[in-house]
Order: structure tokens, then sequence, then C-alpha cells
């Protein structure tokens, strides 16, 4: 079977999925969506959930305490630090009076909870990237340029571009562009005090804190539809594909009985799901948007009864998913992750080979990994396709937005 392309999915430019949205702005739009019949229910979900005072993610309903300490990062793993308050700095400088109230927010403030992944702005958080001179969309830009590693970077704007590349298929530009996002500050920028940013729109969302030379970043939202740009400018870029090759060659490196253990379900709209297992926009998702004091049980089996090379394939699936961190709190990231292998869970749902579309989960008491292939949300697609994907990266227990790290440095004496 020829593997499924995205242009088969085209919408009509008069069917009424996208003609009814012609013309409207992500203001307008964020209106109208509360009364449409897919958007509608979600945000009404969404906004049960929000703002809940923070807790964090667990599996069992108890926060386990102790494994995240402020210390100062060893030599080689220190954050990008005096680039990124320079940075911050510099937008700061460059931005209105009235535009610094709207960015700036508490770093502790419950408005960082408020990100979002759909292209209808539920949150009207910080300031709209689409609405701002160029010279200040390009300075909260290179804040984020200077935080992140340079494929991380480069992959959070491909992800953009691609939303740009949507916008132009289904002839919505002024919903889905290539800056139609959200960006905001959280504390004031320093070399020693906590602060971070948050960027957030359609399939991006970042959410990066700062202490000293420590970094989290977390939660992060990385999606696409389609997962190509074929045509324009951009024409060439692919994202995600290798993680989804290493996650299905994991798959094949599994013995016959620990694969089918993983399989929690057969298929990704299995009759056997329980009712709420399937969620309207995240689908297969547990640990996405307003979820961050979700209860979420683990599944499936642990890393340490895989072989060798099924392991090895993991290591590579890991650090891709956090490769948007810099080299240096990617080390980090990655040695505390691997250091918890012996009670980190593995759990699959659908098929592994050939062009199969699957969901995955990786999760122990320090992180949650999840990719999911989605259904058609401006494509038709009614079935999940590989050219749609979502991911999701967070740091259960409590450390999501670095707030456990933040509870000690604002406690710590003078």
């Amino acid at each position: 079977m020829p593997t499924p392309s995205f242009r088969d999915y085209l919408y009509q430019p008069d069917h009424p999925r996208v003609a009814k949205l012609r013309g409207l702005d992500a203001r307008s739009y964020a209106e109208a969506a509360k009364h449409d019949s897919f958007a509608g229910p979600m945000i009404e979900g969404w906004n049960r959930l929000y703002p809940q005072p923070f807790v964090g993610v667990t599996n069992d309903g108890l926060l386990r305490e102790g494994l995240f300490t402020l210390t100062e990062a060893q030599p080689g793993d220190e954050a990008p630090t005096s680039d990124m308050v320079a940075a911050a700095d510099k937008l700061l400088a460059l931005a209105s009076p009235a535009q610094r109230d709207r960015l700036s927010y508490a770093v502790d403030a419950p408005e960082w909870q408020s990100w979002a992944n759909p292209e209808f702005m539920q949150h009207d958080t910080g300031l709209r990237l689409d609405e701002l001179e160029p010279w200040i969309r390009d300075a909260a830009l290179a804040l984020v340029e200077a935080s992140l590693s340079p494929e991380g970077y480069s992959l959070v704007r491909n992800l953009m571009r691609i939303n740009g590349f949507l916008g132009q298929l289904v002839d919505l530009p002024l919903l889905m562009n290539e800056h139609s996002y959200n960006f905001a500050l959280y504390g004031v920028p320093s070399e020693t005090e906590p602060w971070g940013w948050q960027l957030f729109g359609h399939h991006v969302a970042l959410n990066c804190l700062l202490i000293g030379s420590r970094m989290v970043v977390s939660p992060v939202f990385l999606g696409a539809e389609p997962d190509v740009i074929d045509d324009g400018p951009h024409q060439g870029v692919k994202v995600f594909k290798e993680r989804i090759q290493w996650a299905r060659e994991l798959m094949a490196a599994l013995p016959d009985s620990l694969r089918a253990d993983a399989v929690v379900f057969h298929h990704l709209q299995d009759a056997s799901m329980p009712e709420g297992r399937l969620h309207p926009g995240d689908e297969r998702h547990l640990a996405g948007c307003f979820q961050d004091n979700r209860v979420i049980p683990y599944e499936g089996i642990r890393v340490s009864s895989m072989p060798a090379i099924a392991v090895e394939l993991l290591d590579r699936v890991v650090d891709d998913s956090i490769a948007c961190l810099p080299a240096g709190p990617r080390a980090v990231r990655l040695r505390e992750i691997q250091e918890h292998y012996g009670e980190t869970w593995f759990s699959w749902i659908g098929g592994w080979q050939g062009d199969d579309a699957f969901y995955f989960r990786l999760q122990s008491p320090v992180v949650i990994l999840e990719l999911d292939h989605h259904t058609g949300v401006f494509l038709n697609n009614q079935h999940p396709a590989p050219f749609h994907m979502h991911t999701v990266l967070r740091t259960p227990n409590g450390n999501d937005y670095g707030r456990a790290l933040v509870q000690q440095a604002v406690s710590r004496p003078e």
C-alpha cells in the first residue's frame, strides 16, 4: 500500500468546515469557537480545569517529594543564562509600556497554566506575535532562540511555518499563520532569580523556566498537521520522522510476549476503550493542555524488562524528545530520565509496522513523553494518520513550569 498523502484529504474550498471560518482572525474565532460543535465542548471541559491551583501530574494522586533539587549546574551543564537575560532585556526595552504590562506576569502566576495547542485562542495571555511590530516579534523569537538548542529552535520555527502552510492550504491565513502564537514573560529576567517565558498556539507550546544556571523546559507540546511542507519557500521541511521510525524499531526489537504486554489497546479507535479514554481534541493524549494535576496510572511494561537493543532505541527517542534543550541542560535531563529507568513504564496503542498510526507513552516519576497520531482537524481524514501527530513532554510530581525549583528558590535564606 502506498504511503497516504495529506493532499488526499484536503477539504474542498466551499466545505463548511473551512468555509464558515474564512475571514476570521484569532480574536473573532475565539468567540465563534465557543459555539462550534467541535471546539465548544472542549472549551467547556478545559474551563473547568483552569485555573486550578497547581499540584502536578502524578501516577497515583500522591505527589512524590525529593525528586528535584535546586543546585547550581555542573561545569558544562549550564543553561545559556547570560544570553537569555540579554535577549529578554532587549525585548523589554523595545516594547512600549502598555506592551510590557501585557507581556509580564509573576513567576508563579496562574496564567502560566493557560497555554493550549488548538488554533482557537482560548486564553489571550501575553502578546500575540502576529499583532506585533516586526522588530518586537523578532525580539521575542530571539529570546526563544537564545534559550533553545539550534536544532530545537529550528524544529519550533518549522512547526510554526507548517502552521502557516496549513493556513494557506485551507485559505485561513488570518487564523493560522507562521506567527499566530502568544508570548509571555514570567518573573524579572535575572542571572540568579527565577524567571521564564512561554510561547503557545497551534501545535506549538513551550514553557521555559530559568534559575541561575538551571533550566526546565516543561510542559512542551509540539505537533504538526501535515508533517511536511511540499510547496513554497519552505518546501522540504519534514518533522518527527526519525522519532517515529525509532519508536517502530523499538517495538520490533521487543520479544513477542513483551510487545504484547506493552500494547494496551490494539486499535487507536478501539471499542474496548473505557468511556472518556478518547478525548475529542487530545484523542489518546493524557498529559496535554490543562492537565497539570491529572492522575495518570502507569501502563504497559517496565523499561528494565526490555532487551538492550530496545533500550538503546528508547534512548534515541528520549534524546530526540528533549532536543529543544541546549546541550548542557539536555545532558542533565537525559541523565535524570535514564536514572529512573528502573521505575519507568512504556505503553503502546495501535499497530507498529509499515505506515501504521500509533500512540506511545513513556512515564516515570520524572518524565512523561507521549506521541499520538491523529484524525484530521483541517484535513478530512476520519482515522488517525501518520501525517498528523501531537507530542507532549511533561515533568510530573510538581516540576512542570519548574515549579518545584521555584518553590525552593523563593524559600531559601537571603
